[in-house]
């Protein structure tokens, strides 16, 4: 009874803010615990739902089920009689049904072994079990508090009468000392708890989030060779956004963008709904290239990349800027000439979309090349800016001419099928270098370059 009215003073203090109160989880499990509340109730909603879509009642034998089935109606008719027009035809139904009737037992049967049971585990055993002891942790806790509180209260007031009351003081301080332990050991059990269930769940996710993780691991965990987010945006915009004025310079809705940036985290097929909105999609290509945790055209390469923009000399910058090109690792270089040959592309039509190389260049380049350290975002676009436009603008200009060769863009194919690319970029870029200027200086700039462009061929 004591101890349950000191709880409730010590509670009462910490709202009115006359006490601390003492936070012993660290930040990430208390984000975890903060989610197990709607984990289990779309958990408990799907379970639900599942067992409500099953025709056999849940839990049931399979026999059992497989007789209750509907299908199975046919197959248990009576037998026909022997001069029946078709008797056998009806057999052949009948055991049609049995068999269709048995594949949907089974069926049901392992939606509850790998779907439901897991479901009801989670939902009624283990965040329950995590809830109960976090409950118990906020008690112990609140004990912990109100016994340091009264051993400092006893201590400070106490004074010069210290040596009067010994015996109170080694008791207070006892009692928070023992209270102390009691909230470690049960700390110690909530993390094991929550911790398990994170582990127990991780691996069986195969699905990992694209945003925000390195190129070579997405690559790698994914099996493909594109990006999933660049490759489904792309396509998107091929589709709906190749005409659109002002596409990566126009704002999205926050809420559309979102939505489409979790579908795209989740590899998920339908996005249907995200073509009648292009400047979302853009959007969220924007965002997958800044929230790389190095860039498209890499760290490494900066300081290269910022001195060939600052080359004023056009046709050696076009040489200088090829061969830059020609050294960035495989997945990039890979992924970039896709984008960038989709940027052309997107240029062709800039008499409609307003969308010129050099805005183009302006809108994503930031997006695409940044240094390692340069303080805040806004001083990070500032200094790279103008750089970046240098190199990114004439790039897109002579997209055929850094990376020959049509695109295929439906590279997984999972895509709608788009017609390959079959440009002509320069024809409508208002440059001094024609196509045919630049077709005869690579040739040189391949002799000069030569083991290494022989050495990249093997």
């Amino acid at each position: 009874m004591k101890k349950q009215f000191n709880r409730m003073k010590q509670l009462a203090n910490q709202t009115v803010g006359r006490a601390e109160r003492t936070e012993v989880l660290s930040e990430d499990l208390l984000q975890i615990e903060r989610r197990l509340d709607t984990v289990r109730s779309v958990c408990h909603l799907a379970q639900k739902r599942l067992i409500a879509c099953l025709q056999g009642q849940h839990g049931t034998d399979p026999d059992k089920r497989h007789v209750s089935t509907a299908v199975c109606a046919l197959y248990s008719h009576p037998a026909a009689p022997a001069g029946a027009a078709q008797p056998k035809m009806l057999d052949t139904c009948g055991d049609a049904e049995n068999k269709l009737a048995m594949e949907l037992s089974q069926h049901e049967v392992q939606i509850e072994r790998e779907v439901i049971d897991p479901l009801c585990l989670l939902t009624e055993t283990e965040i329950p079990n995590i809830q109960k002891q976090r409950k118990q942790l906020a008690k112990l806790v609140l004990d912990w508090d109100s016994a340091r509180g009264r051993y400092n209260q006893a201590h400070k007031t106490s004074g010069t009468n210290f040596q009067v009351h010994p015996s109170k003081i080694e008791s207070l301080k006892e009692e928070m000392d023992e209270a102390g332990n009691k909230v470690e050991q049960c700390k110690d059990l909530v993390d094991i708890l929550l911790s398990v269930l994170i582990l127990s769940n991780l691996d069986k996710w195969t699905e990992k989030p694209a945003f925000g993780t390195p190129l070579e691991e997405h690559l790698k965990r994914s099996g493909r060779e594109i990006a999933v987010p660049i490759e489904a945006c792309v396509m998107m915009l091929l589709e709906t956004g190749m005409r659109e004025e002002g596409l990566f310079r126009i704002a999205a809705g926050a809420s559309k963008l979102k939505k489409l940036k979790a579908a795209l985290d989740c590899s998920t097929s339908q996005l249907d709904e995200f073509y009648s909105d292009p400047h979302a999609v853009a959007g969220a290509l924007k965002s997958y290239l800044r929230e790389l945790p190095e860039p498209l055209m890499t760290y490494s390469l900066y300081e290269e990349w910022t001195q060939a923009a600052n080359i004023q000399d056009q046709d050696k910058k076009l040489q200088e800027l090829w061969r830059i090109c020609n050294r960035l690792p495989e997945h990039y270089r890979v992924n970039f000439r896709y984008l960038i040959k989709f940027l052309a592309k997107l240029a062709q039509n800039s008499d409609v979309n307003k969308m010129t190389p050099s805005n183009i260049a302006i809108v994503l380049g930031p997006n695409l090349l940044w240094a390692k350290n340069e303080g805040s975002l806004a001083e990070m676009a500032a200094a790279t800016s103008v750089h970046v436009v240098a190199v990114i603008e004439p790039i897109i200009q002579h997209a055929d001419w850094f990376f020959p060769g049509d695109e295929d863009f439906n590279v997984s194919g999972a895509f709608v099928a788009v017609p390959t690319v079959n440009s002509n970029h320069l024809s409508h870029t208002g440059n001094d270098y024609e196509c045919g200027t630049l077709e005869r200086k690579r040739p040189l700039s391949m002799t000069v370059m030569e083991g290494d462009l022989l050495k990249k061929e093997r």
